[in-house]
């Protein structure tokens, strides 16, 4: 042990620990010389981000999203975090853990100051320890392992503890920090360095000019000396706080320094509606001054003097001072290594403490709004949900004067920020707008017969009879960019398959959304379910939103395949529906019309380069190299100014050759194509499946074998022959509209419509059966009879 190592006298005691820090957390790749800290990106896995830094210190931030441009930062560590879970002794993962994050930010030029307990735990450890040694070794020897360790100990004074442990917990904070070239320095405070006036003006200067020299000061009341807490000066005001724990010492810290931001780490996720841990306890994610009554307060820590009232009161006080406060868990193991750094990137982490209450509804209480609205939505009838959408269809072209104006707005305020396809998906016009009006309508026809249609009907027993019905999944979370149009779209399906949803626009469609928004609200207002549908307009991150499983069902990503990427990544237990990318192949077989070749590669490549049905790949037949067909369409794309990348095989036939492509699964969105050369049909399967996204792949021949061949092998959401890539689309397969295009292979796959977003349930009708009257020796026995479906509704 290292306090065996240090008592032998063989090695200083701060020598002795950093191999014991090295072997608890600290390994070899997180060690930086001070010759290599211009490397400070490589060594940590928490992105290096620079951020605008400067602001003047007044008022607390309002949003989280604004905590990225905090300048200066007190992190306080609670007994619980720094402390093991006997209490005797230090969680040195955790520990380790936090001083990188620390690091990470110190480095990004924030001034960062902590403030932490644990001397009190590091000396009960070393005092116990020394107890045990002092024990006569005639008694240790002549009782047993287990005896020993239940050998009695007694009570250890705190000041005693904090006196023997101080030492030890600075030297381990100054080898930890060491290992990223960063100086640490240790201040030791009571409450009578706050009021008195000389002592105050000193520790303020100090703290200062270690912050000017770059240095990391650790900051603990002085508990080998501390004097009670005066009794009526507590919380009192912005120029009078008790310091009587480390949470008022941290609250009177940050505002005597004029930080920017104070994260107060626990062992609880933050503050909760009701006791945490009990069946209906809620995190709330951001508090307000007043709010007290809504938190029922527990007990106190396992270790440390502040409970989480205390906490609640010095981040108030805190904030008062014009300091942002942040509570969250520093104990949580899959969540402490990043807590931190996710705080200051502005993530929904712990408890946000802000003075701004938003003019709406929180994203949490618009997730039960759309989830009890969606629930009355799927118990109207199927003539209501038609006549609803119906109605949306009627205000689309009845407001369009009102719709167009706002989506001129969002394009004079994009102008110049947005790439010229970009500017397209944003711009609506009247053709669009009837157009979305035929789509709605269509949905609202198949909507007679799509919640509770049966599926399956079987008779198990005599009078027990079980029928499978469609059900709609849930809550939809559907994101979508630049494209203010899929609004209304998608709104006609939740409202056709009786779901309910959110939905998070791109902020360069605001005013296009919000009124769009606004007419399906006003539809939905028809039979009383207004609250179905939810725009989010806070300042929620998606990756926010993504984490909550408890109130959404199904993402539905709409927009580029970095979008979708990130989703699927950000998505904690939510399921997503969509394509990370649409890399759609068209295969030119030997047989196939000069004619029909040009016309659908122009269409596929040329008519909307930037959906995700478009042509990425074109595979010619090696046959058709310097024939007609093959000039043909090279001159066609020179016309229409398409880059061309060259396939190796492809490179390989020409002298003078465009630029190789530097790789076949390349989605460009834009007016590029890579032509690439095949042998066979096989060989063009084959290159679909090693590099397609199984999105939509495209056959041009006039040999029906060939074609049914590559239509039956082709393992993709959409194959067609002798058809444009654009056809893979919801409206243009009469589903009304689409949610988005699905290339899983579980639940809906392709053009995803009204069907895609139900599920089924299972409904039982029997009287008084029970399973032990068909065990062996029972009175029944299991029919499994095949009953007849109801037929559909196909008008």
């Amino acid at each position: 042990m290292l306090s065996q190592v240090y008592r032998s006298g063989f090695l200083p005691f701060r020598q002795c620990l950093l191999p014991w820090v090295q072997s608890t957390g600290l390994s070899r790749s997180h060690r930086v010389q001070p010759s290599t800290i211009r490397h400070v990106r490589s060594w940590s896995n928490i992105p290096f981000i620079t951020v605008p830094l400067s602001r003047t210190h007044g008022k607390s931030f309002a949003h989280r999203s604004e905590l990225k441009h905090a300048k200066r930062i007190v992190v306080k560590l609670g007994s619980a975090v720094v402390t093991r879970g006997d209490e005797c002794g230090l969680a040195l993962g955790r520990l380790a853990s936090i001083v990188e994050q620390v690091s990470v930010l110190q480095n990004q030029g924030r001034e960062m100051m902590l403030v932490t307990s644990g001397a009190v735990a590091f000396g009960k450890q070393r005092l116990r320890h020394e107890i045990l040694l002092s024990q006569s070794v005639r008694q240790a020897l002549h009782s047993g392992q287990n005896q020993l360790k239940e050998m009695a100990i007694p009570v250890l004074e705190a000041r005693a503890c904090a006196a023997a442990g101080q030492s030890g917990l600075m030297a381990l904070y100054e080898a930890m920090f060491t290992q990223y070239s960063i100086c640490a320095a240790q201040i030791l405070v009571t409450n009578l360095d706050f009021h008195d006036e000389q002592k105050r003006r000193n520790l303020n200067g100090t703290l200062h000019e270690l912050l000017r020299m770059n240095i990391v000061p650790i900051v603990n009341t002085n508990d080998a000396v501390v004097p009670p807490a005066e009794p009526n000066s507590d919380l009192q005001g912005v120029n009078v706080i008790s310091v009587k724990d480390n949470d008022s010492l941290a609250a009177r810290l940050a505002v005597e320094m004029k930080t920017d931001l104070l994260i107060v780490l626990s062992d609880v996720e933050g503050l909760f509606d009701s006791p945490p841990g009990s069946d209906d306890a809620k995190l709330i994610d951001i508090f307000y001054p007043g709010d007290q009554q809504s938190v029922t307060f527990g007990t106190k820590s396992r270790v440390g003097m502040g409970g989480m009232e205390a906490k609640v009161k010095a981040a108030l006080w805190a904030l008062q001072g014009g300091t942002s406060v942040v509570i969250a868990n520093g104990t949580h193991p899959k969540v402490s290594g990043h807590v931190i750094t996710d705080i200051v990137e502005g993530k929904k982490v712990g408890t946000f403490f802000s003075e701004v209450k938003p003019a709406g509804p929180t994203v949490e209480q618009q997730g039960e709004m759309a989830r009890s609205g969606g629930r009355m939505l799927a118990t109207l009838e199927p003539e209501q949900r038609a006549e609803i959408i119906h109605h949306l269809a009627d205000l689309l072209t009845d407001q369009r004067d009102e719709i167009l104006l706002a989506n001129k707005k969002d394009l004079e305020e994009a102008e110049g920020r947005l790439a010229a396809p970009l500017l397209k998906r944003l711009s609506l016009s009247t053709s669009k707008l009837n157009s979305l009006a035929i789509g709605l309508r269509q949905i609202a026809a198949s909507s007679q017969d799509s919640v509770g249609r049966v599926l399956r009907r079987t008779r198990i027993a005599k009078n027990l009879e079980l029928e499978q019905v469609t059900v709609p999944i849930g809550v939809l979370l559907v994101i979508f960019e630049s494209r203010p149009d899929c609004l209304p779209q998608v709104a006609a399906l939740a409202i056709a398959s009786g779901n309910g949803l959110l939905l998070k626009g791109g902020k360069e469609a605001t005013h296009s959304n919000r009124i769009l928004h606004l007419l399906a609200q006003e539809a939905l207002s028809v039979h009383g379910v207004k609250e179905a549908i939810q725009l989010v307009n806070t300042r929620e991150e998606v990756e926010d939103l993504c984490r909550l499983d408890k109130m959404i069902d199904l993402i539905i990503p709409r927009g580029s395949s970095q979008l979708v990427r990130d989703i699927q990544k950000a998505a904690k237990g939510i399921p997503v529906m969509g394509h990370s990318e649409g890399i759609c192949h068209m295969y030119v077989d030997s047989e196939a019309s000069v004619d029909k070749a040009t016309r659908l590669v122009r269409d596929s490549k040329c008519e909307y380069p930037a959906a995700c049905n478009a042509l990425e790949t074109l595979l010619i037949h090696r046959d058709l190299l310097r024939t007609p067909l093959f000039d043909q369409i090279i001159d066609m794309l020179r016309v229409e100014q398409v880059k061309i990348h060259a396939g190796p095989k492809f490179a390989s036939y020409l002298t003078f050759s465009p630029s190789e492509v530097k790789s076949l699964r390349t989605e460009y969105g834009d007016l590029e194509l890579c032509i690439e050369v095949v042998d066979s049909v096989q060989e063009a399967i084959d290159h679909i499946h090693k590099y397609g996204s199984s999105h939509t792949d495209v056959i041009v021949t006039e040999n029906e074998k060939t074609a049914e061949f590559f239509l039956q092998h082709v393992d993709s959401a959409c194959v067609f022959w002798n058809a444009s890539t654009r056809f893979s689309d919801g409206y243009r397969f009469g589903l009304g509209a689409e949610v988005g295009i699905s290339t899983s292979r579980i639940h809906a796959r392709g053009p995803v419509g009204l069907e895609g977003l139900l599920t089924t349930k299972w409904l039982l009708r029997g009287q008084d059966h029970v399973v032990s009257d068909f065990s062996e020796h029972g009175s029944l026995k299991y029919l499994h009879e095949n009953l007849p479906v109801p037929q559909r509704n196909t008008n």
